[in-house]
């Protein structure tokens, strides 16, 4: 088994508080509606916190039919959460999993 690290960085006009709150208590909601083109829906097995199953089901037409995460942290007060990609999407019968680490931090500018 191997482990290769990538880090990536972006930048945004909105608040750490509101993406963070988007991409992790309000996803069931936000990301149909944000990306029709390409989520169907969002299943939360309990709530978005440590140790639950989120399934991503996307569209008909894209490359992978739905993803499967498992929360592996989510920490509010310093907008950060972890999860592992654990089934579906790119995983193919290659990988076991794929992890995840996001932080969201404020800029200069009032954004992150």
């Amino acid at each position: 088994m191997g482990v290769v690290t990538y880090d990536y960085e972006n930048t945004s006009p909105v608040a750490p508080a509101r993406l963070f709150k988007a991409f992790t208590v309000e996803a069931p909601k936000v990301w149909p509606t944000a990306a029709p083109n390409a989520v169907k829906s969002i299943e939360v097995e309990a709530n978005p916190s440590s140790g639950s199953i989120v399934k991503i089901n996307f569209v008909e037409g894209l490359p992978f039919q739905y993803m499967k995460h498992q929360i592996g942290g989510h920490d509010e007060n310093n907008f950060s959460y972890s999860y592992d990609l654990i089934e579906g999407g790119p995983l193919g019968d290659k990988l076991e999993k794929i992890s995840y680490e996001n932080k969201f931090e404020a800029a200069a500018d009032g954004g992150s």
